[in-house]
């Protein structure tokens, strides 16, 4: 039944998908067969990050964003992580209710994920669910985080490109995100530009970025009002030119060693060990040494599409 359903999933059955989604998430006996079999068919998305304080307007610039991937051609997918219930322990659904204008739109697929308790702003599968969208077919995958405070910046990890929304109204709007999304931002979004202090924000965000020095790409600071969608098209081209910048690419490596050396390399290892290739990587590596930091690191940038298969 696996070996159908994957077929399904990637011809990019909208059911399947979300069956699959469903077994990934709940982890059940079906999602390592699944997971395996489009081990071959992931790396092709660009994952972009959406996170921010409670409140900045994510889920509204998520739908934005939809519409202007829409208007430019794309295929996008989008993972709202959601709160648990107390009760069921499933998403609250806030998120979708907001994107609902674009749920009929068969390009694209929109789906709430509970966070489960999961610290870091993200679930504890929502890796493996960008991997079953991307080997769908989207070309877009979009993650929103729940609410996150200085320390939910599990989206460093796994996305290409990282939005942070820095709304006005958060009192001291650098020292209150400074300490941990700040760092991790790409991008830096002043959503709900419309607001008197938003000039302040945006002054702040450009002295903090002028004070530190960068090897790469350098963070862009964009204002958005998401309800009417200003600023969109613009906040559209700084991604992309951070994705054409080949910063994101680059940017990987450093993630995957962050995310080893913090052993949070569970669904990193997960897909390690489902490649066709292990055994030629061992081979390569020595037996004794596929345990060694340097050879997952080499492993996991074969899982990344880093070097050639």
């Amino acid at each position: 039944m696996s070996a159908e359903l994957t077929q399904r999933v990637l011809a990019g059955e909208r059911r399947a998908v979300a069956r699959a989604i469903s077994a990934v998430e709940n982890e059940t006996a079906e999602a390592a067969p699944i997971l395996q079999r489009i081990n071959a068919h992931v790396g092709r998305a660009r994952v972009l990050g959406i996170t921010g304080p409670p409140g900045a307007g994510k889920s509204t610039l998520t739908s934005a964003l939809i519409g202007e991937y829409l208007r430019r051609g794309e295929r996008v997918a989008v993972v709202a992580v959601d709160p648990s219930s107390p009760l069921s322990g499933g998403a609250i659904l806030g998120d979708r209710i907001r994107m609902g204008a674009h749920q009929s739109d068969e390009r694209v697929f929109i789906r709430s994920v509970a966070s489960r308790g999961h610290l870091g702003g993200l679930s504890r599968t929502a890796a493996r669910v960008i991997d079953v969208l991307d080997a769908a077919g989207f070309g877009v995958v979009i993650v929103e985080t729940v609410g996150a405070g200085q320390a939910e910046v599990e989206i460093g990890l796994l996305a290409d490109t990282r939005l942070v929304l820095c709304p006005p109204g958060l009192g001291d709007e650098v020292q209150a995100i400074k300490a941990g999304l700040f760092e991790i931002a790409d991008i830096y979004v002043v959503n709900k530009s419309d607001l008197p202090a938003a000039d302040a924000v945006e002054r702040e965000l450009l002295a903090v970025i002028g004070l530190r020095a960068y090897s790469g790409w350098k963070p862009r600071v964009v204002r958005t009002v998401a309800t009417s969608g200003e600023g969109v098209a613009a906040l559209a081209e700084a991604i992309a030119e951070r994705e054409a910048s080949g910063s994101a690419r680059a940017g990987r490596r450093e993630r995957i060693r962050r995310l080893l050396a913090a052993g949070a390399a569970d669904w990193l290892r997960a897909r390690i060990e489902s490649l066709p290739e292990l055994d030629q990587l061992c081979d390569a590596f020595g037996r004794g040494e596929i345990e060694s930091q340097e050879a997952w690191l080499r492993a996991a940038a074969l899982v990344i599409g880093e070097t050639k298969k």
